[in-house]
């Protein structure tokens, strides 16, 4: 038998990448990780927005920080960077999908889903130390009159985050694993979450998940991007990588394993399945691949006050919750004083929709309004004076990925089902209602505006469940279909609008799929790749990480 480096090779490290991680290092398994971006610490993490090196990711030009900002033709897509993934910039938001979801034509007919991921769902809840947000805050007050002014004051609640609510800057012993993990430090509800938490309250991957993984053997290779993934003659997989954003000083290297789980989210997985199928490396990809790429049918508004109102930055990044109606969700978002930044993303409102292009009526609302144009040109204390609006919708649409034959970027098309929204009225109506009750101005992001593409903050799917690979990237273990040995735990995996911020999703699916991998040396107890799903229960770890005594132990299997 082939020597590998190791047993099993992650290729990310965010949501999916971490459980990974953890739950085959409690099975025994030898583990490797490679991550793309840097690794931080709370006194590496940005101080603000501004701190362009440590916020933004682009490597190529010198950012290695831990937002990444990638803009296609359908939609401009918010992801994380780092050791940590995603939950390094993400807003704490952890929720369980809407009904939809469950039932979603893709992958719905395969088992019943929501009884499947239930108690996953409990156990990612327990891991990322789910707790709702104790007390509402400033910005709370004005989405409660909005939830009002829309007749759905019944729906307004308080957001469910992982994030330690301890005395405000305490530092306890760790009170989610038995002693095993980090110690926390109470929240000071600065609202930097989605600048990076340097309290030390945000349950970012890197002290749960990840931080276990590698307590217990597992190995984080940072700043190490997969350009080239190979099966081995005999079995097995050899993993090219390089520095990311390298233009001249290269510094390639070549790992092998057993096993591979890609879990470097949509843009990441998706592109780098796409380039290995069009050299031929992977050619028996299922044709689904880059297919059913959902936007969770989202859009990104707010409103912004003439003056400044300190008190709005006050609280975790996002803290309730509002729904206008069954498939609609909306929730205020922040940023911590001083970081503007994100502002520059922003211009005046204008909707979508009709005959007249969004141009037009862009170049139109400015000239009636040009003292409006102008003060939406300005970002002074903009986090300050501004709510975000996070509108998210269970809608069934989606886009199409494919890969550039030339550029090696992706380009985006519009996919099956409804037409991705480019406008939602609700958003819209939520944005000028808001700006009305601040005595401000609502707006909307340039990208909208001028190219007629949303934002999104959750890019999902690409690499769906499927029962057959004329119908999924995927079998419902998350294999991949054609290779032995490679499988997909990240948000290419989610094959359904969710409609609410994805991460919790992402967990369960994971915790799932690697509850039914066996213990190292031992029969797996999965059917063969092709053959019909069967339900299998879950393998108990040989050696887990966490006591069973403490909150988040494991308790599937």
């Amino acid at each position: 038998m082939a020597e590998f480096d190791f047993d099993v090779l992650v290729v990310g490290s965010g949501f999916g990448g971490s459980v990974t991680a953890l739950r085959a290092t409690e099975k025994g398994y030898r583990v490797g990780v490679l991550e793309a971006g840097r690794r931080f610490d709370t006194s590496t993490l940005p101080r603000s927005s501004w701190q362009l090196r440590r916020f933004l990711w682009a490597p190529a030009l010198g950012l290695r920080g831990i937002q990444r900002i990638t803009p296609l033709k359908d939609v401009a897509v918010l992801s994380g960077a780092g050791v940590g993934g995603g939950s390094l910039v993400y807003a704490n938001t952890l929720y369980e999908p809407l009904a939809p979801f469950y039932t979603d034509p893709q992958w719905g007919h395969i088992t019943d889903w929501r009884a499947e991921l239930a108690p996953f769902y409990d156990q990612a809840r327990r891991m990322l130390g789910v707790n709702e947000v104790p007390e509402d805050t400033p910005a709370d007050a004005y989405i409660r009159r909005l939830a009002d002014d829309l007749g759905v004051a019944d729906t307004y609640h308080r957001t469910p985050v992982g994030v330690w609510f301890g005395k405000p800057g305490e530092r306890v012993p760790d009170p989610y694993f038995g002693g095993e993990g980090p110690d926390k430090v109470g929240c000071t509800h600065c609202g930097s979450c989605m600048v990076g938490c340097r309290v030390g309250a945000k349950n970012t991957l890197d002290r749960n998940y990840l931080y276990l993984a590698e307590k217990n053997g597992a190995v984080v290779h940072p700043d190490t991007q997969v350009t080239d993934l190979e099966p081995m003659a005999g079995g097995g997989w050899r993993v090219t990588t390089d520095r990311p954003g390298a233009v001249a000083r290269h510094r390639p290297r070549t790992f092998t394993a057993e096993r591979v789980v890609l879990s470097a989210g949509v843009l990441g997985t998706v592109k780098l399945l796409l380039r290995l199928r069009d050299a031929g490396r992977l050619p028996a990809l299922s044709d689904r691949l880059g297919d059913v790429v959902r936007t969770n049918s989202e859009a990104i508004v707010g409103a912004s006050a003439r003056t400044a109102r300190p008190e709005l930055t006050r609280g975790v990044a996002i803290t309730s919750s509002i729904h206008p109606d069954d498939h609609t969700h909306i929730e205020p978002c922040r940023y911590p004083p001083r970081s503007n930044a994100m502002g520059l993303l922003t211009t005046v409102l204008v909707d979508g929709g009709g005959r007249v292009p969004r141009q037009v009526r862009f170049l139109g609302k400015v000239l009636r309004h040009p003292v409006a144009f102008a003060r939406s040109l300005s970002v002074r204390r903009w986090s300050e004076r501004s709510i975000i609006l996070l509108v998210m919708q269970s809608r069934d649409n989606s886009i199409s990925l494919r890969r550039h034959p030339r550029l090696d970027v992706l380009v985006s098309r519009p996919g099956h089902g409804e037409p991705n929204p480019t406008y939602l009225p609700v958003a819209n109506d939520a944005a000028r209602r808001t700006a009305e009750m601040l005595d401000g101005d609502p707006w909307g992001a340039w990208n909208e505006t001028m190219l007629d593409a949303p934002t999104t903050a959750h890019i999902l799917g690409g690499c769906v469940i499927g029962d057959s690979p004329g119908h999924g990237v995927i079998d419902p273990y998350q294999r991949v279909y054609g290779y032995e040995g490679l499988s997909v735990a990240d948000g290419s995996a989610v094959s359904a609008n969710l409609g609410v911020n994805p991460s919790l999703t992402i967990t369960a699916m994971t915790e799932r799929a690697m509850s039914l991998w066996p213990n190292k040396g031992e029969v797996d107890a999965r059917p063969p790749v092709g053959e019909p799903y069967q339900r299998v229960a879950p393998i108990p770890p040989a050696r887990p990480a966490v006591p069973a005594s403490a909150p988040g132990a494991l308790r599937v299997g």
